[in-house]
């Protein structure tokens, strides 16, 4: 019996190339050998997004920028997190025996109330515990995460742990299974690519015009002012993605700038030729699939219904262990 798989991403805007080299080409990896749930967790969102205007379309968007990239719904289910409310109750049980103190000290909650001082909301705090509920709601043994989300994925581990001390057997401990690019820099040259980060993403579905525009404006090596001025690849952002989208000229383009043979204009130029010609075929169908908006409903409408098979008979059981039916 394959293992299953449990990840989700937040619609708060279009997916980019980060989500692609550090999540989303995992996830069609994974669905060779593992029974795959992805979710697009809406609820997760409200935790940071005060303006909800966008978040259907952001919602249909993030499908097509998976279903586009390789996700196949016969395959994976792949669904909206809302659509199975199972998640929120197991929330309110899973709340119940999580220690505030386990919460507070996450890194990445200090992280985003530095970024949202002015919403500093319940939601954020508990953020890992609804994290928690989506991945054991589903009794899922394996989490694809980037390194920034370990302690997370730890603290599912804790709350998991300690239901079952309380109550007994019923969650696995999910394990992480770490991806293969794990922090994908910004263009911004300081922080990890990041749609809360200004400037500092490529959307998946961008144009190539747009993506060289991006990628001609982006900061790199700061210690090289001039173009005669030896550079410093392994600083460089620029130099991090040539890795995946110029791997066969990566060497020789580290070799060229560490003696200035290559200056950053033609580095820009030439990652933003070959990013473009390797994301043609996916922009080319998610062209096709943004023509068959049904089809999109579709697909989130029988995802959600396989993933409450699930859910109810995980929260039937979560019921009967706390005694309350």
């Amino acid at each position: 019996m394959k293992k299953r798989v449990f990840s989700g991403a937040r619609p708060t805007a279009r997916q980019h190339i980060g989500n692609l080299l550090g999540a989303i080409d995992s996830y069609v990896k994974l669905q060779k050998e593992y029974d795959c749930l992805y979710c697009i967790v809406d609820i997760h969102a409200l935790t940071t997004l005060q303006d909800t205007s966008q978040i259907q379309n952001n919602i249909h968007e993030l499908a097509l920028d998976w279903l586009a990239a390789g996700l196949d719904p016969q395959k994976s289910i792949i669904f909206v997190q809302s659509h199975v409310p199972e998640v929120t109750e197991l929330h309110t049980y899973l709340s119940m025996v999580t220690p505030l103190s386990w919460l507070l000290r996450v890194p990445t909650f200090k992280e985003k109330v530095k970024l949202h001082p002015d919403n500093v909301n319940y939601g954020l705090v508990g953020y890992p515990v609804l994290m928690t509920s989506d991945i054991v709601l589903y009794k899922a043994e394996v989490v694809p995460v980037g390194e920034d989300q370990l302690p997370h994925l730890e603290l599912a581990r804790e709350i998991a742990r300690r239901f079952n001390t309380l109550f007994g057997e019923i969650f696995p401990e999910p394990k992480a299974k770490l991806t293969s690019f794990p922090l994908i820099p910004g263009l911004d040259g300081k922080n990890k690519m990041s749609k809360e980060i200004e400037n500092s993403v490529i959307e998946i579905a961008a144009t190539a015009e747009d993506t060289r525009t991006k990628i001609m404006s982006a900061v790199t090596d700061p210690a090289r002012k001039y173009r005669k001025d030896p550079g410093h690849p392994e600083v460089c952002n620029i130099y991090t993605l040539h890795k995946y989208f110029s791997a066969s000229q990566v060497a020789d383009i580290g070799k060229q700038c560490y003696v200035a043979e290559i200056g950053c204009v033609d580095c820009k130029k030439l990652l933003a030729k070959n990013m473009n010609e390797a994301l043609k075929s996916l922009r080319e169908r998610r062209a096709e699939l943004a023509a068959k908006p049904e089809y999109i409903k579709e697909v989130l409408a029988d995802g959600a219904d396989r993933a409450r098979v699930i859910a109810r008979e995980t929260i039937k059981e979560v019921k009967q262990k706390m005694g309350l039916i």
